[in-house]
């Protein structure tokens, strides 16, 4: 392999692990039922919280807050894999590489 190409691919794996760091830093928030379930998700597709208002904690309509924690937790992961295909897409110049979203 020549030098040239190595040097750039030791840059471009640099630029990875830092666009890498810079997303666990990079957080979004989602709702569900009007505000009544709250998600925070990094670019790394980790939650950091769950916050269920109390309105909705009820035992005698249970599947109504199932439906609503998994449909936030849902466009959570969502936003987050936007947040990273966007923040990705400045360093692969739009190339989809595998494993990077």
């Amino acid at each position: 392999m020549n030098k040239f190409v190595f040097r750039q691919a030791q840059e471009l794996q640099a630029k990875l692990a830092k666009a890498q760091q810079e997303l666990a830093d990079m957080t979004t928030e989602v709702s569900s039922g009007g505000g009544a379930i709250k998600i925070v998700i990094d670019g790394q597709q980790k939650i950091h919280s769950v916050t269920i208002s109390p309105e909705v904690i009820t035992p005698e309509d249970s599947e109504l807050l199932e439906d609503l924690v998994m449909t936030a937790v849902n466009e959570a992961i969502q936003k987050s894999q936007e947040l990273a295909a966007t923040h990705l897409s400045s360093l692969t110049g739009g190339l989809k590489i595998p494993g990077l979203f």
